[in-house]
């Protein structure tokens, strides 16, 4: 009687087949595999063919996060740039010979000078007092004036916000500061006060943030802040191309047949960088030689330099109907290189 029990796995095995056949996970549990299941099996393995596709999208993008652009980008010197001064050792020699191998025709004009000297300016708001104070004024004017300022704030360590804020426009006035002047030197004091800007964050930041927030005292143009970054800071790569002496010495440098506008000067000293305020420099001693015959004696032995007379800028500004600042540049760029 027990003999007819063997039939009842065939049985089975049928109705393993109809639900294998409608849940295909189930063949796996099966011990006899026929041939349409093994093209099943073939078909259901299609899918996992497509896995090896997401380590490849993943591989791709890895080398597109690309470690090697910021290889690329380290020649970018500015970091390195706004780290060092020009009075940093070896760094005026790494600008002169860079300039030497970009430029031939500055080149010459380099054999023909001496190396530019920069010299410590006391404090950064020191000189921002100072260079408002002598805006659109002949030297000697400027000198009288900021004497008898630094003489009013107790000698030229007292030239502090704190000293600065509590005098009077009629104060001022009375040696020969005007209102509107004042207001300046009060603006650039509160700014201080108010912790704006700091002697240590000026120094301190990049020359673009800098030229931003220079130029938001009032008083405080394009061109004085860019004379301050060369002459104070002793910024490299500072380009005043709002500067009538540079862009003179620009057009005679390569024989243009006209003035250089500031949207030209970029392009045309592009090949400077990252120089360009030794190069606009060597500008000023370019147009120096051509204005004053005399003084390329004095320059080729190695005496100080002169600018030509700032009178005789200004007559010229006024038949030309040029920026004051860009013509008083030339004399207050000297003065301060003399200090």
């Amino acid at each position: 009687m027990g003999e007819p029990q063997p039939s009842q796995p065939p049985q089975s095995n049928d109705s393993d087949d109809s639900s294998s056949a409608s849940v295909p996970g189930s063949i796996v549990s099966s011990t006899t595999i026929e041939a349409p299941r093994i093209t099943e099996l073939s078909n259901v393995s299609s899918p996992p063919s497509k896995i090896p596709l997401r380590p490849r999208k993943i591989r791709k993008l890895s080398p597109n996060n690309d470690a090697r652009p910021s290889p690329k980008g380290k020649p970018s010197q500015p970091p390195r740039i706004h780290a060092k001064s020009l009075t940093c050792e070896g760094e005026l020699e790494a600008a002169i010979t860079h300039l030497r191998s970009v430029d031939p025709l500055l080149a010459s004009l380099i054999d023909a000078h001496p190396p530019p000297k920069y010299e410590s300016f006391n404090t950064p708001f020191l000189a921002l007092i100072r260079s408002i104070l002598y805006q659109q004024l002949a030297a000697k004017a400027g000198n009288s004036i900021y004497t008898r300022f630094v003489s009013l704030c107790g000698g030229e360590n007292g030239v502090v916000p704190e000293n600065v804020l509590p005098l009077t426009p009629q104060e001022l006035r009375q040696i020969g500061v005007s209102g509107r002047k004042a207001s300046y030197l009060h603006d650039l004091a509160r700014k201080y006060q108010n912790g704006i800007l700091s002697d240590s964050g000026i120094v301190s930041m990049d020359d673009k943030s800098l030229f931003t927030m220079l130029t938001m005292v009032n008083g405080i143009g394009s061109w004085s802040v860019h004379m301050f970054m060369i002459n104070s800071l002793h910024r490299p790569d500072v380009l005043p191309v709002n500067d009538l002496g540079v862009r003179k010495g620009v057009q005679m440098l390569y024989d243009l047949p006209e003035l250089p506008r500031p949207s030209q000067m970029e392009g045309i000293c592009e090949k400077w960088r990252p120089y360009r305020s030794v190069g606009s420099w060597y500008m000023w001693r370019l147009i120096e030689a051509k204005g004053t015959p005399s003084s390329a004696g004095a320059v080729s032995s190695g005496a100080d330099l002169a600018f030509p007379q700032l009178e005789d800028m200004q007559q010229q500004q006024q038949s030309q109907l040029l920026d004051p600042l860009s013509v008083f540049s030339i004399g207050y760029s000297q003065l301060l290189y003399l200090t």
